[in-house]
């Protein structure tokens, strides 16, 4: 049923652009592409078009990442970066902590040896 509804403009040029790709990849020539675009834009239904393309193969289909795993895998990346930031911070902290203890009781041993 679905076969017999009116196909709408954006239907139709979205059909004569799968068209040109199958053109640009040499699977019809320039006079099939041009008959088929004709066609195409004479459609008044969506089973006329898909007429249109059914000799051809199915485009692929381009490959993302889903949102969610998109926000989970950045959710991550920034825990992780940080959880690095915190353990160099503690480091620095650390270190100093020792530097400055050093320091002090260099400063209170020259101190006691002066006197």
């Amino acid at each position: 049923m679905s076969d017999l509804l009116r196909a709408s403009d954006a239907e139709r040029h979205h059909v004569v652009a799968v068209l040109g790709r199958h053109a640009s990849a040499g699977r019809l020539t320039l006079e099939e592409f041009s008959e088929r675009a004709a066609a195409a834009y004479g459609a008044r239904t969506v089973a006329e078009l898909a007429g249109l393309t059914r000799d051809l193969p199915a485009e692929a289909r381009t490959w993302r990442v889903p949102r969610r795993r998109t926000a989970a895998v950045l959710a991550l990346a920034l825990v992780s970066v940080l959880v690095s930031v915190g353990l160099l911070f503690g480091m620095v902290v650390g270190f100093s902590d020792a530097v400055y203890g050093a320091t002090a009781d260099m400063v209170a041993r020259m101190g006691s040896g002066c006197r």
